[in-house]
């Protein structure tokens, strides 16, 4: 290996992080370039009037993979809640535990028939090796009636985009396939078992969500507010919109692939074609704390009503006692956009407005609550929006970088849904590639 290779980072978040860890147990500090003030890209967390604590979007850790859960864990000196996750939907005024197609007790009888009818038909059919888009397996899997009364109508909700225009390559175990058995004892039993993927999970007791990366942000060299403005990748030279220009042996992106090709030199007309195919969604998030604790029994709550603001609700207050006062709640409102399917008037006091009347309306908040706090703001990349133009788009961009040697990690780097632990590993795997080119 070259002696002191200069390998820079974009990026301060899980991804970032984990190059950061791995260059740093081969005895190099890299530079690590942020374009916010404060450390954490993605995963960051902020505490508002020095008490109420949110996240940038519900992060939580339920990784599978002992190496991870360790490192997160010796991060924060073992200082974390394990927490035993419950989850539910709210669906046509109806609350129903999650997955629903194995908990449909409570749901209107003709609800339910529809359902199992359609689901116990579909069990003599013969499956296809390949589906042609996300619809056509749902039908394929759950039935026509279940399809498109609960996932189809969530995911466009989520996605912004329908379920006949999405791939499959993002799917992996977020969809539970139920046995029958498990269909029908969940229509007849209230008590029906927890099936969902995540049984529990690890959340920081102090500081929010990124707290994790407490000792991965001393071992680069960091440099908070730094925008990258042009990237030349022939003589490897980064420039920033403050108008300083560094030079890198090896770079480590972790910025989404459309924003990294507008700035790199010399790209080819069809990456350039390539890059603006590729869509992720915006999440509005809204954020508000009460004078009551007890607001649902539940961590977060999937919304399937076209006419409720927000998608996705969870309860922060829940994941760790310290992230507001004691005796207070707080709510985390997930409202999705984007570009191509569901643009964003850029309206926050209306989605603030329109989150408390929602939530009133479905019976979490009362009217004699007293609002604490509420505040709002715009996340650009939340997640990749797998579309049918997905796949080709972003293996053209991915092979362009790495035809000119430019390394891309994370969720927008590798433009995959990972979770944090995920990121986390992307990037060691990105700070490898770097030292073997170093050599």
């Amino acid at each position: 290996m070259k002696n002191n290779p200069n390998i820079v980072i974009i990026g301060s978040g899980m991804a970032g992080s984990g190059a950061a860890y791995h260059l740093s147990q081969n005895g190099v500090k890299a530079k690590m370039y942020e374009m916010n003030k404060h450390y954490g890209g993605q995963t960051s967390s902020f505490t508002f009037e020095g008490k109420y604590v949110f996240d940038n979007g519900p992060h939580l850790s339920f990784t599978s993979d002992a190496r991870i859960r360790e490192l997160f864990a010796d991060s924060i000196e073992q200082d974390f809640h394990t927490i035993p996750v419950k989850v539910n939907n709210y669906w046509n005024g109806h609350w129903v535990k999650h997955p629903a197609i194995a908990h449909m007790n409570g749901l209107p009888a003709d609800v339910i028939t529809k359902c199992l009818t359609d689901f116990v038909n579909i069990q003599n059919l013969p499956t296809k090796e390949t589906y042609d888009n996300y619809g056509e397996w749902l039908i394929a899997t759950y039935g026509e009636t279940f399809a498109r009364w609960f996932p189809m109508r969530y995911g466009q909700r989520y996605h912004t985009c329908p379920a006949e225009k999405m791939n499959l390559s993002w799917l992996g175990n977020r969809l539970y396939k139920p046995k029958v058995e498990e269909v029908l004892n969940g229509a007849i039993n209230k008590e029906a078992p927890n099936v969902h993927y995540v049984q529990e999970c690890r959340y920081p007791k102090n500081g929010g969500y990124v707290s994790y990366l407490n000792k991965f942000k001393d071992l680069a060299e960091v440099h908070l507010d730094h925008t990258v403005s042009a990237i030349d990748s022939k003589n490897k030279k980064l420039s920033f919109t403050n108008g300083t220009t560094i030079d890198f042996d090896q770079l480590i992106s972790t910025m989404p692939l459309p924003e990294l090709i507008k700035i790199l030199d010399n790209v080819p007309e069809d990456v350039k074609a390539a890059a603006e195919l590729l869509s992720a969604s915006t999440c509005v998030l809204v954020n508000i704390v009460i004078d009551r604790e007890a607001i649902s029994d539940y961590h977060w709550t999937y919304f399937y009503d076209e006419d409720f603001s927000f998608t996705r609700l969870s309860f922060p207050h829940m994941q760790a006692a310290n992230n507001v006062p004691k005796g207070c709640g707080s709510f985390q409102a997930e409202h999705y956009y984007s570009k191509k399917y569901r643009p964003f008037n850029g309206d926050l006091d209306k989605a603030i407005a329109d989150t408390k009347a929602d939530l009133i309306r479905c019976g979490l908040l009362k009217e004699s609550d007293k609002i604490l706090f509420e505040n709002a703001w715009v996340l650009d990349y939340a997640n990749v929006i797998f579309d049918l133009d997905e796949p080709t788009a972003s293996k053209t961009v991915l092979n362009y970088l790495d035809q000119i040697g430019i390394l891309s990690a994370g969720r927008y780097g590798d433009w995959g849904y990972i979770w944090t632990d995920q990121s986390f590993a992307s990037g060691e795997n990105a700070a490898k590639k770097a030292l073997q080119l170093t050599k």
